[in-house]
């Protein structure tokens, strides 16, 4: 008898602060920085619709899809469509945003270096338009 384990692969942690996400978006931080790991990794949660504001990180970053689906946009650059299985390598300083679709939650785990204490620099929130865009909404 196959059957699947549909349990999340980590809990899903607490809710991240609206003023850097739309929507409900939630981490379970895995990996702290310290004095081996220049870098955090936490497993993030996007409900449906929920997304980060735009943002850059001045060492970069990496996402790793584990469930559902979502997009990642570069400032000025289509709008990619990522999933389960996915894995984006973002460079320093790229103005992006990242998140779940209008009809699909995700899960990604996000892999974020720092640069001195800083690895994130949170920009203006990604509007509707700019989401329904990328959803091929009107």
């Amino acid at each position: 008898m196959n059957q699947e384990n549909t349990a999340a692969l980590f809990p899903k942690g607490d809710q991240l602060p609206k003023e850097w996400f739309t929507g409900n978006a939630f981490l379970s931080p895995l990996v702290s920085k310290d004095k081996n790991n220049e870098f955090s990794a936490g497993a993030v949660t996007f409900e449906i619709r929920a997304r980060t504001n735009w943002h850059t990180h001045p060492k970069g970053q990496v996402l790793i899809v584990t469930e559902g689906s979502g997009f990642y946009q570069e400032k000025g650059k289509q709008p990619q469509i990522i999933k389960k299985g996915d894995v984006i390598n973002i460079p320093e300083n790229v103005e992006h945003w990242h998140g779940a679709s209008a009809k699909t939650a995700m899960t990604h785990i996000a892999i974020t270096n720092f640069k001195e204490d800083v690895q994130v620099t949170w920009l203006k929130p990604v509007t509707d338009e700019e989401f329904n865009e990328a959803n091929h909404e009107k």
